[in-house]
């Protein structure tokens, strides 16, 4: 077993080297722009997630695994500067540390291609070895950017524990085991992902509906600039409006929004508290460039986002 410390928040998944094109409108189909800068930063919604929760405040440990090469370095020593407790991160000799191709355009809307590499040799045995530390978690987060078992040995492992269970569909994908949704205490997609999880369009609070009906115990359907959407299994449906704001880019947003939630989950906020606040983090996240680079620390947020 991986001597892991104990963490208030864990996040178990997905570990990624961004590599970032901006230009003024993104390419078509078999067309080739001309960029206007280009950036290289850390990514995966994994680790995203736990840098914006360290952020915070959050004690926080990552269950990933990387290469054995320059960019598995690079992502060691950026956990090491955040804060990131990183005795669960393991090493493959075998695949690249993951890499997300992006392309962000003049309006800060965006393109994604992701490799995830040394990502999918994350398994439930990684788990199994981090079962210590997961079990001291208040909050386990997983999403889909590593393989479908480990994510659900992860969240399986969070509920035994007791912890709270947050669940990122992202990237979204039609295939999810049943077991999956009952694991959830909050799955929060966003409404792409909602509408593709259910087949429900134009509709995030009947989709919320659906994704209750097969288990999840809460349902948080983010909204981009329209805020976002709380459905409970008791009933309770609540709107949240965020600040408009003017997006420079919204690379990483939702990864700001679940690592807030989880820090504020893991400092005993219930979810209609933690929610509206984590929300407002990501409003800050999409007014800067980059994905991690672009999250905000807890100095430079409102102090009653913390009373």
């Amino acid at each position: 077993r991986k001597s892991c410390e104990m963490a208030e928040v864990v996040v178990v998944g997905s570990a990624v080297m961004d590599l970032i094109a901006y230009m003024s409108d993104l390419p078509r189909l078999g067309e080739t722009v001309i960029g206007s800068d280009f950036q290289k930063g850390f990514g995966g919604k994994g680790a995203n997630q736990a840098v914006q929760a360290a952020r915070l405040g959050a004690r926080v440990s990552m269950v990933a695994n990387v290469g054995r090469d320059a960019f598995g370095d690079e992502t060691l020593a950026n956990f090491h500067a955040s804060g990131i407790e990183a005795g669960c991160v393991t090493r493959s000799a075998a695949l690249p540390t993951g890499v997300a191709l992006i392309n962000v355009d003049a309006a800060g809307r965006n393109t994604i291609a992701v490799v995830p590499a040394a990502n999918f040799e994350l398994t439930p045995r990684h788990v199994a070895d981090a079962d210590t530390t997961l079990s001291g978690a208040k909050v386990v987060v997983c999403q889909l950017e590593v393989p479908i078992e480990t994510t659900v040995a992860a969240l399986r492992a969070g509920r035994a524990h007791g912890a709270t269970t947050l669940f990122n569909p992202a990237p979204a994908r039609t295939d999810l085991p049943a077991e999956l949704y009952g694991l959830c205490d909050v799955m929060a997609p966003n409404e792409t992902e909602a509408e593709l999880l259910t087949g429900i369009a134009g509709d995030p609070a009947a989709a919320a509906d659906v994704l209750i009906k097969r288990g999840a115990r809460a349902v948080a359907v983010t909204l981009g600039e329209a805020g976002c959407l709380l459905v409970t299994a008791d009933g309770r449906r609540q709107h949240f409006a965020v600040d408009r704001v003017q997006a420079v880019d919204t690379s990483g947003a939702g990864d700001s929004l679940i690592g807030s939630l989880a820090f504020f989950l893991a400092r005993g906020l219930p979810l209609d508290q933690a929610l509206p606040r984590a929300a407002s983090v990501a409003t800050v996240s999409v007014q800067a460039r980059g994905t991690q680079r672009s999250f905000p620390v807890r100095q430079d947020l409102p102090a009653s986002l913390f009373e």
